[in-house]
């Protein structure tokens, strides 16, 4: 009669060896959820905020955080963005005032467009394409273009501010905050966005291509469309390229 084995059966080849891929993305949304909560507390700080303030922000922004990492959950899981490149070729100029030029492009809410132009012209064709049928339409410009058809009660024209203001990144955070306000109530808003060679004037390239991954999760999430139009020469070819990605490429 045979004896039990009393020495414990090893589990070495019954593991399921580490995932490297798993702990890299992991580290990485672990790296990135802690960088932005460090640069939240320096933009509120370099506001001016008080400690009461700051702690009042904050606790704020830990009790919206479950709803945040639920959206990113849903953003994540859910069908690519087709978002659109518009690269149909360039008309005449002036693009932007000439009756007779060639008719923009469709597009469709809750997906984001990048128009890479010297200046905004396709984009501006675009934009007013969409806004006449749109319940709200932000303009995110220094120079708010006219928008023939659209009310002035259905437009928000928002101004960045930058290298004139003390505290640029508090200003994007503003920013941030009354885009969000601007697009509460019916979906199929549109974004139009001409300014980021201005926020890079006084802004990171990370922090303004944080900006846009913001935004893209945020037309998503209210059913709201964005045209960006940007002149790829303002950015390096490396940052150009992390922009373009956002946008998930050509379609």
């Amino acid at each position: 009669m045979e004896g039990r084995n009393s020495e414990p059966r090893s589990r070495i080849g019954s593991e399921r060896p580490p995932d490297e891929e798993f702990a890299r993305a992991y580290a990485l949304g672990y790296e990135e959820g802690i960088r932005t909560a460090l640069r939240e507390m320096i933009e509120h700080a370099a506001r001016g905020h008080s400690p009461a303030e700051l702690r009042m922000l904050l606790e704020s922004r830990v009790a919206r955080l479950a709803e945040e990492v639920e959206v990113k959950r849903r953003t994540l899981l859910a069908p690519p963005r087709r978002a659109v490149w518009a690269t149909a070729p360039a008309p005449p100029r002036p693009w932007s005032g000439s009756p007779a030029g060639r008719s923009a492009p469709p597009v469709t809410p809750g997906r984001g467009y990048l128009v890479p132009e010297p200046r905004p012209e396709r984009a501006l064709s675009l934009i007013r394409g969409a806004a006449p049928g749109a319940p709200r339409v932000l303009l995110i410009s220094r120079r708010p273009p006219d928008l023939p058809g659209v009310p002035d009660d259905r437009r928000v024209d928002l101004r960045p501010s930058g290298i004139d203001n003390p505290s640029a990144a508090g200003s994007l955070s503003e920013l941030s905050g009354r885009i969000r306000n601007a697009l509460e109530g019916p979906s199929g808003a549109w974004i139009y966005l001409d300014a980021l060679e201005f926020l890079l004037t006084s802004l990171t390239p990370e922090l303004v291509l944080h900006f846009v991954r913001w935004l893209l999760d945020t037309v998503e999430e209210a059913r709201a469309g964005l045209i960006v139009s940007v002149d790829p020469s303002a950015l390096e070819p490396r940052d150009f390229s992390r922009l373009s990605h956002l946008f998930d490429g050509p379609s």
